[in-house]
């Protein structure tokens, strides 16, 4: 969330960031809400200021044997009394009116993001690795899955709908194989604490995140009033919420492996075939929580974390650059590693690593403080797939692909697979 002593300091500032991400400009009604949210504050301590005035001069009158002044006081009082929780109302209903208008406002790019409308606007930083070359023709996951006889969309459409799949065998080991070398590089060698947090939260955390208000039909709603994580991005982030941290301890690092959940609100008819595109999958998630300073460097250095999955998959890919037209609404940067999928002939995305600077630090109260300081400053705070599970095990399966319908077990992932080197078709 942004903050409105900024937006009054910088309003052409505001109105030009809305601008680059294709918004209309919103300074100056934020700032006329603004100054009737401080009328009303001023009113109501106008108000409490002469009511304990007022009181004090009661009792001077009252010493005084002066009646009829101490009446009139008294009187004056017994009205403000009146008056005073209507103000009161007023002050909390343009105070919640503020922050919900506030709460509604993306991020404030980076100087350095490229101006654009869309997807076809960012730009390619780097590339890495090599597309496959065979003789045979390429396939889409799901028709190797369903070949192979372990990717059932039937029966997972029986159980739950659109947008499920149900794994078996040899294709739901190396779906759990993918997360279990993705946690494990990114604890053993990046640095990062593995977390086992909830799946439900209340909507203070997705509030935290960014995704409440703006984004609640891409939620599912428990009947309590929990919602499920739409990534684990929440939950992460949340563990230092309403908190001051030492600086001398930042960044902290945390990782987790969870299911994500997704209502594809937005995506209807978009990615319908196979489990590209589903309402349940596996992600392994990055946080880190940052000084002010620390978080540009931060961000080259968590995307590079989740660089280093798809190298050691010997997945060729491509990182972008996002414009200001396709930027995650909490985000002040990201990257996207879009990995190539030789069955759709295209990039995918595969992992998205943004910095968010103290946007969700302000949301959920969030502050460091320096040894020397007595000030305090809000964190900054970066997110990342490292990476997506289900996405991570289409990749390997389009370029793992064998000539015999069979699919090869990359190197890395062997440790896990219990001695089998190849996925060939069911018996």
């Amino acid at each position: 969330m942004l903050d409105i002593k900024w937006i009054r300091e910088n309003p052409e500032a505001l109105d030009a960031a809305l601008a680059k991400r294709g918004a209309e400009p919103l300074s100056a009604s934020l700032i006329a809400l603004d100054e009737k949210r401080r009328s009303a504050v001023q009113k109501v301590q106008d108000m409490q200021s002469r009511r304990n005035t007022a009181s004090k001069e009661i009792g001077a009158a009252m010493a005084q044997k002066n009646s009829e002044l101490a009446e009139k006081l008294k009187a004056e009082v017994a009205d403000l009394k009146v008056l005073m929780p209507s103000a009161e109302e007023d002050d909390r209903t343009l105070t919640e009116e503020l922050n919900d208008a506030l709460s509604r406002i993306p991020n404030v790019p980076h100087d350095d993001v490229p101006v654009g409308k869309d997807e076809n606007d960012n730009v390619v930083t780097r590339t890495a690795g090599d597309k496959p070359r065979w003789n045979h023709a390429p396939k889409e996951h799901f028709e190797i899955g369903e070949a192979l006889g372990y990717m059932d969309f039937d029966t997972a459409a029986k159980l739950s709908g659109s947008r499920f799949t149900v794994l078996t065998g040899p294709l739901a080991r190396l779906e759990r194989a993918l997360g279990q070398f993705m946690i494990d590089l990114h604890t053993s060698e990046h640095g990062y604490t593995e977390v086992s947090s909830p799946l439900m939260v209340r909507a203070e955390a997705l509030f935290g995140t960014g995704n409440l208000p703006k984004f609640e039909e891409d939620l599912f709603k428990t009947t309590d009033g929990r919602y499920l994580i739409p990534t684990a991005e929440v939950t992460l982030t949340n563990l230092v919420r309403e908190q001051i941290l030492d600086q001398e301890k930042l960044p902290l690092r945390f990782t987790a492996l969870t299911p994500s959940f997704r209502s594809e609100a937005g995506s209807a008819g978009r990615d319908t075939r196979g489990m590209l595109r589903q309402h349940q999958f596996w992600k392994c998630e990055l946080v880190s929580i940052t000084d002010a300073e620390s978080s540009i460097a931060e961000h080259e250095r968590m995307t590079a974390c989740a660089e280093e999955v798809l190298k050691r998959l010997g997945l060729h890919f491509r990182t972008l650059t996002l414009c200001t037209g396709d930027m995650g609404f909490g985000s002040r940067k990201t990257y996207d590693l879009e990995v190539w999928l030789p069955g759709q002939n295209t990039y995918r995305e595969i992992s998205s690593c943004s910095v968010c600077g103290d946007f969700q630090a302000r949301r959920m109260n969030t502050r460091y403080r320096g040894k020397e300081d007595k000030a305090t400053k809000f964190v900054h705070t970066l997110n990342g797939s490292g990476t997506a599970v289900g996405r991570c095990l289409i990749a390997v399966l389009e370029n793992y692909l064998n000539e015999d319908g069979s699919v090869t077990i990359p190197d890395v992932l062997l440790p896990y697979m219990g001695g089998l080197t190849k996925i060939e078709k069911a018996a």
